[in-house]
């Protein structure tokens, strides 16, 4: 069972390379974000066409959420439970026998600024509803854009980052908290010491020059990563005409 997530950067501007993607890997579940749109215009058709169920939490122009599977999508859930946030940026549901959700984490801005105290919040009320998951013990992939390097390995350049956004103690401190309930990084299971990225700046030839960030992560449950066969980047997405600035992350699971 293929699971990727895969911040598109709008769903409707990169359909031509999101289908082509499908088309060549093939994955059984596809976790989006910032999929930029509302309901009405998801492209429900071209997905359908190409044998995928799909649920959404959209909003028009900024965030939203998607979850792709060949299975049926059952017990969907929309934002994060007892947190009242105005924008899409958690789903899921159970498909297949696996519990999944796409998550975006709020960007933050800058260190110290409302919206970073808004990324944090969010980690919170993330955090606090895996931790309710977690006694369901079943597989459960949190997959998506989480905004933060967790550590200097998945910077190309650490210096030029210390204490920035997405690398800040407190960001990295939220993120190992998730870790710490018993979640996996499902990379670094694979890839302990390789320094790959799944973000680079539109800006400044980052791309070009490799400069990126791994800001994406594929969260496992012990459950899952039980079951954890291969992980990888596929960094080639992000070298495509009008690419999204994110490569897809992906796991294998028995």
């Amino acid at each position: 069972m293929k699971i990727v997530a895969w911040n598109v950067n709008s769903v409707r501007a990169r359909l031509e390379n999101v289908i082509e993607w499908i088309k060549d890997h093939q994955p059984d579940v596809l976790l989006l974000q910032e999929i930029k749109c509302q309901e009405a215009t998801f492209p429900w058709d071209a997905m359908g066409d190409l044998g995928y169920n799909v649920v959404m939490h959209g909003q028009k122009t900024f965030n939203g959420v998607a979850i792709l599977s060949k299975y049926p999508i059952e017990d969907v859930v929309r934002n994060i439970p007892n947190f009242e946030d105005q924008q899409a940026r958690y789903i899921e549901a159970v498909t297949n026998g696996v519990r999944v959700a796409s998550v975006y984490v709020p960007n933050g801005q800058a260190v110290g600024s409302d919206k970073y105290a808004y990324k944090l919040l969010f980690l919170e009320k993330l955090r606090l509803h895996l931790a309710d998951i977690l006694n369901y013990e079943e597989a459960f992939v949190v997959g998506g854009d989480y905004n933060i390097a967790p550590t200097d390995l998945d910077i190309a350049k650490p210096e030029e980052w210390r204490e920035e956004i997405l690398c800040s103690t407190a960001e990295r401190n939220a993120y190992s908290a998730l870790l710490n309930l018993g979640f996996s990084d499902s990379f670094r299971i694979d890839h302990p010491t390789d320094k790959l990225f799944s973000w680079w700046d539109y800006r400044s030839g980052s791309w070009q020059k490799n400069e990126g960030l791994r800001i994406d992560h594929l969260l496992l449950s012990p459950q899952a990563t039980d079951r954890l066969e291969k992980t990888g980047i596929e960094k080639d997405a992000r070298g495509k005409e009008k690419a999204s600035d994110h490569a897809p992350v992906w796991c294998i699971l028995q």
